[in-house]
């Protein structure tokens, strides 16, 4: 069953540009080779980390989504882990993201909006005060 992953990594920033395009085309080959499909690759730059991060304070990074099976990002993920110029990685799948977000979607699609039912409900129930003045 393929699912729907975001692969972000950050590479060195001593990598030079020629040699972090093999390593991009290295990972998407690992998937497509394992069954996957790699749907967009967006290379972010060159960003501060957030801390130290193996003596690094910046890194290039890129960001991959990618459809495919738990086996081959399990693949992915140790030939991250393996790569020495790929300092930081994080995998999240987001397929149940897109779901829930149609869902919501399909809600507001039904309901209707507060403006149009707010002065209908106005005009048709008086107020509290006057109806206990009318029984008096």
């Amino acid at each position: 069953m393929s699912r729907v992953y975001e692969v972000m990594f950050i590479i060195r920033p001593d990598v030079d540009d020629d040699e972090a395009e093999k390593l991009i085309t290295s990972f998407t080959s690992t998937v497509t080779s394992g069954g996957g499909v790699v749907k967009s690759v967006e290379k972010l730059g060159r960003r501060k980390l957030a801390y130290t991060v193996r003596k690094f304070n910046d890194g290039n990074y890129v960001l991959m989504t990618i459809e495919a099976s738990g086996p081959v990002v399990l693949e992915l993920e140790r030939r991250l882990r393996v790569t020495e110029p790929v300092i930081k990685f994080i995998t999240v799948r987001v397929d149940e993201e897109e779901k829930r977000l149609a869902k919501v979607k399909a809600a507001r699609g039904v309901r209707r909006k507060p403006a149009e039912s707010a002065p209908a409900a106005a005009d048709a129930a008086p107020e509290p005060a006057e109806t206990a003045r009318a029984s008096a």
